[in-house]
């Protein structure tokens, strides 16, 4: 018996989005912070949602990650995508603002995924 699995409506988004941005893409409509830094963003809560899904629906552990995983999720994608990749291949570009928005992506994430304790502080003191 097949078991069923909820996935957040976010990812979801997430993944509709990084498909509509490919398509547009390949027919060479680009809107430029959308096309160049938009994906970056919601790249690092992406991964993590995905491993934290993966870690506890499918295989079932009680796992959540921590400020540690989100930093070397960050530290991981950057190095791959905006160092490794574009000294492999001329279809991937280094760019540090493409950092940034891993970082401030992976920032969202903590706060509003991990840590939401601080952000209620924060909107209702």
């Amino acid at each position: 018996m097949l078991k069923k699995y909820k996935i957040s409506y976010l990812f979801l988004l997430g993944l509709l989005a990084w498909l509509l941005i490919i398509v547009l893409r390949r027919k060479e409509i680009i809107i430029p912070y959308v096309n160049n830094y938009f994906t970056d963003l919601i790249t690092v809560p992406m991964y993590c949602y995905l491993i934290e899904y993966v870690m506890n629906t499918v295989l079932g552990f009680q796992w959540k990650p921590n400020f540690q995983f989100v930093l070397t999720s960050v530290l991981y994608l950057s190095l791959l995508f905006e160092v490794v990749c574009p000294s492999i291949s001329t279809r991937f570009t280094g760019d540090i603002l493409d950092v940034v928005a891993y970082a401030v992506g992976g920032i969202i994430y903590y706060i509003l995924k991990i840590n939401n304790g601080i952000l209620k502080q924060l909107i209702f003191k």
